[in-house]
């Protein structure tokens, strides 16, 4: 592995390893619609671009899934932002972070390979954030969306189980 590689894998690692560490402690409302809006979006982002990529008919079909669940889930976050009159970061400053959050996949026939692999990873966290909001929220519009988003992010992560053990 070249030694650029190396760094970007370690810092990706570190990145994730700090954003797991940050997601144990208690978000305030605004904080989690904003953290879980840059992580629907850059799921969004790096959904698209992997149908584009790929010629595999299962990886575009599940990222047609993923894309129109998670855009859906991304408006219902605003409305419930606006609903409780929250204040919620810039649209930029989330569009940045959710370019932050985008793992690095190479193309080349190991493309849909990492992709499956970051979906998994991916996936996992945000249904780990959302059971923890679910328990620990006092905003019963979010308790709501994390309970009535969960199911779909759950069948996300079978999919993308699926998809990793077929590559």
């Amino acid at each position: 592995m070249s030694r650029m590689a190396t760094r970007l894998r370690n810092a990706s690692f570190a990145t994730l390893l700090g954003l797991c560490a940050s997601s144990a402690f208690a978000q305030t409302p605004a904080e989690f619609i904003n953290d879980a809006s840059a992580k629907g979006m850059a799921d969004i982002e790096a959904s698209r671009l992997a149908h584009q990529k790929t010629e595999s008919k299962e990886v575009k079909d599940y990222t047609i899934v993923v894309i129109n669940d998670r855009t859906t889930a991304n408006q219902h976050l605003a409305k419930i932002a606006k609903q409780l009159d929250l204040p919620v970061a810039p649209r930029e400053e989330v569009v940045g972070k959710a370019k932050g959050l985008m793992p690095e996949v190479q193309d080349g026939a190991s493309f849909d390979q990492a992709y499956a692999a970051s979906q998994v990873k991916t996936t996992q966290d945000a249904i780990d954030q959302l059971q923890q909001e679910a328990q620990t929220t006092d905003v019963p519009e979010i308790k709501a969306f994390a309970e009535e988003t969960l199911p779909k992010l759950q069948n996300h992560l079978q999919m993308a189980r699926a998809l990793q053990a077929g590559r």
